[in-house]
């Protein structure tokens, strides 16, 4: 099973339509995952077209994405358990991942997807094994040297991961 995951789209704000790399991967996902700060409900629409649509909230969402989306959600997606939270929290001095982390404790999930910093992430829990997944963005790189996105294959109940690096976010 192929789950394409974004996170920070910032739209229509940092650009006005998906990249290209984008959506052509999204041409044959499964599903999608958005780990929050689409900005407009317009996101969730766009990749709905593609295939169904799993997300949160993050700390640039509105109303109207919050009341579609909560905080976190735990998905069973290709028999993987995967937690998805944006990561944003209250304490500035507690890192991103952590608060990620934190949000799952006693679910044990197979992945945590978290988003927020902008920042790749790709390790496995050296003690759990558990996948912690930091898609990037697809349209606003900040300070990283690329735009990314990330791919997941879930393949009888085991999960990989990979991202997609790309310069041009047109």
């Amino acid at each position: 099973m192929k789950i394409v995951v974004v996170s920070d789209t910032h739209m229509p704000r940092m650009s006005k339509r998906l990249p290209a790399a984008l959506q052509s991967e999204l041409q044959d996902a499964a599903a999608i995952i958005h780990a929050g700060d689409w900005t407009r409900l317009t996101v969730y629409e766009t990749l709905a077209a593609y295939a169904p649509v799993y997300g949160v909230v993050g700390n640039n969402d509105g109303p109207e994405i919050a009341a579609k989306f909560g905080m976190r959600t735990l998905l069973t997606l290709g028999g993987c358990r995967i937690g998805v939270v944006h990561g944003h929290g209250a304490a500035l001095r507690t890192k991103t991942e952590a608060h990620a982390l934190a949000a799952f404790k006693d679910e044990r999930p197979d992945a945590i997807v978290y988003g927020h910093s902008h920042i790749p992430v790709l390790r496995r829990d050296a003690k759990s094994g558990m996948l912690i997944f930091n898609p990037g963005s697809p349209t606003d790189k900040r300070r990283q040297a690329q735009f990314s996105f990330g791919i997941l294959t879930a393949v009888d109940g085991k999960l990989s991961a990979r991202h997609v690096f790309y310069s041009d976010k047109s």
